[in-house]
């Protein structure tokens, strides 16, 4: 609707992770002080209000300043409900439960758009009213968000420190291959779809390929508690597939290679999270787990971050496909230093696991 070029696509996939840089380190300090449930609810509120007004929005800049709101807003969001229920398993269980709640996110994309393709097509409605149906929709997530603060324990007495940045210092190669994922993930999420359409795909063919890509992600979250009993070879092999993906991507030519591409990295990214987190929480002393999911999540942010910006301002001087060639040498890399320091890419582990 507004025609935005690639630079300008990329700026604006970083007005929305430039708050994910900072944010969740101070959100994971409120969850070890706070009841979750609540903080949860604000996440909730500022997300549907960011929503309603990217529906009125018209301009770039406007866009991106509403988009700096739904960054605020994620960081309300993913780590209470990474802190809900990481406490509320077992070490057994908490990879699986972590990685089926990133599924069901993940299916909510894959039938959002459906819903609205029918939405847009069967009642002649525009893309800015179903915009705004949507703000809605999400607005009633603030009654189950206050609905799970009646169970959520509260430490008053927990002091404010930036003690996590010191532990996350502890798993440095974890945190370079979290920021090469999140950084390719940022493209694929940002400037893919109008590279797509400029290499020839339809509006149809681009739903089709992400829903590829959903289907990819589900599978892939649905086994990551099968896949975490190798956890380093797991990540190499999600990195390597990652790389693939954005090799195939630069010389794709046809919808089928696309999906492939597309197939292979919804693997790579989708494992990555579950199990890169729970390296990090079993090394961790549990009364700081809130202060710990914010500042992982905060190094998602950064590579949110540098992957719009890089990748859009590369493909606006180097042509449209350098992007995926210059981060699939950067994957090539990051798997090289993964099978060298794979001893430290595994969780402690119980002994009865």
């Amino acid at each position: 609707i507004i025609g935005a070029s690639y630079s300008e696509l990329g700026f604006i996939g970083l007005a929305n992770f430039i708050p994910y840089m900072f944010i969740p380190i101070f959100v994971g300090i409120l969850l070890d002080k706070f009841n979750n449930g609540y903080i949860l609810a604000i996440g909730a509120a500022i997300n549907s209000t960011s929503i309603y007004l990217l529906s009125i929005a018209q301009s770039v800049p406007e866009i991106m300043g509403f988009r700096i709101m739904t960054g605020i807003a994620h960081a309300f969001f993913w780590p209470p409900c990474q802190s809900i229920i990481s406490k509320e398993s077992s070490e057994q269980t908490r990879v699986r439960n972590i990685s089926w709640f990133t599924m069901f996110f993940v299916m909510g994309f894959m039938i959002g758009p459906l819903l609205g393709t029918v939405f847009l097509e069967s009642l002649d409605i525009t893309y800015r009213i179903l915009f705004q149906i949507t703000a809605f929709i999400l607005a009633s997530a603030i009654i189950f968000s206050l609905l799970i603060s009646r169970k959520s324990v509260t430490n008053h007495h927990e002091r404010f420190s930036f003690l996590s940045i010191k532990e996350m210092k502890r798993f440095p190669e974890v945190i370079i291959l979290l920021i090469f994922c999140t950084s390719s993930f940022g493209i694929i999420l940002t400037i893919y779809p109008a590279f797509l359409n400029d290499s020839g795909m339809s509006d149809t063919d681009i739903l089709l390929l992400y829903f590829a890509f959903g289907i990819s992600r589900v599978i892939s979250l649905a086994l990551a508690g099968k896949f975490s009993r190798k956890t380093s070879q797991t990540l190499i092999a999600a990195t390597i597939a990652v790389s693939v993906g954005l090799a195939i991507s630069a010389v794709s030519d046809s919808i089928i290679m696309f999906a492939v591409a597309l197939v292979l990295m919804g693997f790579g990214f989708s494992i990555f999270f579950p199990l890169t987190l729970e390296i990090i929480l079993s090394k961790t002393s549990k009364k700081i787990s809130g202060k710990i999911i914010g500042a992982y999540e905060t190094v998602f942010g950064i590579g949110w971050a540098i992957g719009p910006t890089l990748g859009g301002s590369i493909a606006q001087s180097f042509g449209n496909q350098s992007p995926y060639l210059v981060f699939c040498v950067i994957g090539i890399a990051v798997t090289v230093l993964a099978l060298k320091y794979r001893k430290k890419l595994e969780p402690d582990r119980i002994q009865n696991i």
